[in-house]
């Protein structure tokens, strides 16, 4: 393999050791209570488990359905279907968390997951697209509920609000970046090194939930959002909606995520064709793990920042958001300014590497943005219907990308980057006006909102 890749691997690795080790001085470390840390850290581990469970079963869903014989436009339909859950049967079960408890939502998760892990013993096209859409369930859950029960329980307990940030970067740290990185080192032992085949990374995927579920049914309290005695689904739909369209902060950090998330998820399809487009032999692994690392990076750069009072999130994003903006402009940049190599095969190419560093710099951002949404989420978004709230978020995210994932093809691949870096400076223009409005007080809050749709609709009072 060549030098290029451990050079940049090994300076990520390297800055994230100084960060995380020896670059914190006192004014960046934040004085905790015995009972936190032992909160948080028993939070960091159920989300690696849960996250380990996520990244094993990534990087070989493809590849299982194309060794069971699958073509292309098969295995597109199955990836569709689980986005599509995610947006239909995932909102709704994810909405039911703030009514039902958050514990309970997690414990359904791993459930989910765990039987949508089992279905990929089958090559049925039909047994498989049950589990895509128990996957998409399963997603949303992971992207919603772990959060508010996170945030809930924080504060239930009495915590700073400050601490909350420590929690959402050591999380993110560890769980989307160090747990990705060994995730993938073992799904290729299991596969390679053992010869298991493919379905073993989801059989040990299957294993890490059911040992979070675990810890979550024996150390986990209940909580949840609205405490009304009504349990109409609908009506807690009409009062998500009715808080997005009365609170502008809420409405631009929905748009915000859609726009973000969506471009990251269609970066996820087009990185491999844009550093291989001769068919060059790069390292798929290793350039996944230096991704990881890039993104390891961001959020240890964050967890720096919300450390302290200024500069403050809402503030800092904008220009994370024109970072990450630019960093995918630069396939289209060198297609231009950088001659275009015809030879098939070999390694990878000048413009490829310049592509890749750029890469790792959208992925610092993607790292930056995690525990900063959530940040502001925690802010912004009320209590009573957090996971309502954020799952209505991922309704044009999986709109976006479901139309995505069926152009594809479509579309030649500077267009697809042009455009995702279009969504992400827009993303930074929202984001300068919710800087703007952060501190405006809201006009109504949950209570009167509420009170105000049941004497509108009277039908619904209960």
């Amino acid at each position: 393999m060549e030098l290029f890749y451990y050079v940049v691997f090994g300076a990520m690795a390297a800055v994230v050791a100084v960060l995380e080790l020896g670059g914190k001085t006192n004014k960046d470390r934040i004085t905790t209570s015995q009972a936190f840390n032992s909160f948080k850290n028993n939070y960091i581990l159920v989300y690696s488990l849960m996250m380990a469970g996520d990244w094993l079963q990534g990087p070989y869903v493809y590849y299982l359905y194309s060794t069971y014989g699958f073509r292309k436009g098969d295995i597109g339909q199955l990836f569709i279907a689980g986005f599509g859950s995610s947006m239909l049967f995932g909102t709704i079960v994810g909405s039911l968390a703030d009514k039902q408890g958050r514990k309970r939502a997690c414990i359904t998760y791993c459930i989910t997951y765990i039987l949508s892990c089992v279905t990929k013993h089958s090559p049925q096209y039909k047994i498989l697209m049950v589990g895509r859409i128990l996957g998409g369930i399963a997603t949303s859950l992971l992207f919603s509920a772990f959060e508010s029960w996170l945030v809930a329980e924080h504060f239930k307990r009495g915590f700073d609000s400050q601490w909350l940030s420590l929690t959402f970067s050591k999380a993110i740290f560890v769980g989307n970046g160090l747990v990705a990185i060994i995730a993938g080192l073992f799904g290729n032992f299991l596969v390679d090194s053992l010869n298991l085949g493919p379905v073993s990374p989801f059989d040990a995927a299957a294993c890490f939930l059911a040992i979070g579920m675990a810890i979550i049914l024996s150390s986990w309290s209940e909580n949840y959002g609205d405490p009304s005695e009504s349990k109409d689904l609908l009506t807690q739909f009409k009062g998500a909606a009715v808080a997005i369209a009365s609170d502008e902060k809420i409405a631009l950090l929905g748009a915000i995520q859609s726009l973000f998330e969506g471009s990251m998820y269609t970066f996820v399809f087009l990185w491999t064709p844009a550093l291989s487009p001769n068919d060059e032999d790069i390292p798929h692994g290793f350039i996944f793990a230096t991704f990881m690392m890039a993104s390891m990076l961001g959020s240890s750069f964050a967890a720096r920042l919300m450390a302290k009072n200024s500069p403050r999130v809402e503030s800092y994003m904008q220009i994370v958001f024109v970072v990450s903006s630019a960093s995918l402009l630069l396939p289209i940049l060198t297609t231009f300014l950088v001659p275009p190599s015809n030879v098939k095969g070999g390694g990878i190419t000048f413009s490829g590497s310049i592509q890749l560093l750029g890469f790792c710099a959208f992925e610092a951002c993607v790292g930056i943005f995690w525990p900063s949404i959530m940040k502001m989420r925690s802010q912004f978004i009320p209590e009573e219907a957090r996971s309502t709230i954020m799952n209505f978020f991922r309704i044009p995210l999986n709109i976006f990308v479901c139309i995505v994932l069926y152009n594809v093809n479509a579309f030649p691949i500077t267009v697809m980057f042009g455009m995702c870096s279009i969504f992400l400076f827009v993303a930074s223009i929202l984001q300068r006006r919710l800087a703007a409005i952060a501190d405006k007080p809201k006009t109504e809050d949950w209570t009167a909102m509420k009170e105000r749709d049941t004497e509108a609709d009277p039908l619904n009072a209960p």
